[in-house]
């Protein structure tokens, strides 16, 4: 099973790519899992969706080559953060490389509802005619005070989040098997 992970920062010490390289990390043997960065996608432009740039062709190719997506999101005054709202648009053209592809959301931040508010418009998001991705549901995974799950390393130590994660990978596995 091969998974997308698209993180909505592009900070190099951000919490929520810490999370995915988690996930990457610990269930490498359950599927596999590319990280997509989101630094090179230009700005959406109707003007040349039919005729799109290079990394835009490129990403788009690995998103509609994977079975699902993890969406890794940040929260930036309370809700997406700009860099995921555009390569959502750039998804949403064209091709619609997401649509009907099922999608699991989770999100770091050092608050203490972790990414609640910006998962909720997420969700949304996904449901528009342009994604009309299923989610997972009620597997919600709201990391807060991520700045005290991760190591300087970068690891997840934090026992609790450790066990509900392999629960809600569990979960996702279980539930993607009937759209692979």
């Amino acid at each position: 099973m091969k998974v997308v992970a698209i993180v909505g920062s592009i900070r190099k010490e951000s919490f929520n790519l810490k999370l995915a390289q988690h996930v990457q990390k610990r269930y490498a043997d359950q599927f596999e899992l590319e990280i997509l960065s989101l630094r090179d996608l230009p700005m959406y432009d109707q003007d040349i969706e039919l005729d799109a740039p290079q990394a835009v062709l490129d990403f788009k190719a690995k998103v509609k080559a994977a079975d699902a997506v993890l969406w890794v999101t940040p929260e930036y005054n309370s809700t997406i953060s700009g860099i995921l709202g555009n390569a959502i648009d750039w998804m949403s053209r064209v091709d619609r490389v997401v649509n009907g592809k099922p999608s699991i959301i989770m999100g770091a931040s050092m608050g203490a509802l972790g990414t609640a508010k910006a998962q909720m418009h997420l969700r949304d998001i996904l449901f528009a005619s342009g994604l009309n991705s299923p989610l997972l549901p009620m597997n919600e995974v709201y990391v807060g005070s991520a700045h005290e799950k991760f190591d300087a390393e970068g690891n997840m130590t934090d026992e609790a989040t450790i066990t509900f994660l392999d629960k809600v990978i569990e979960n996702f596995q279980v539930w993607m098997r009937q759209y692979v």
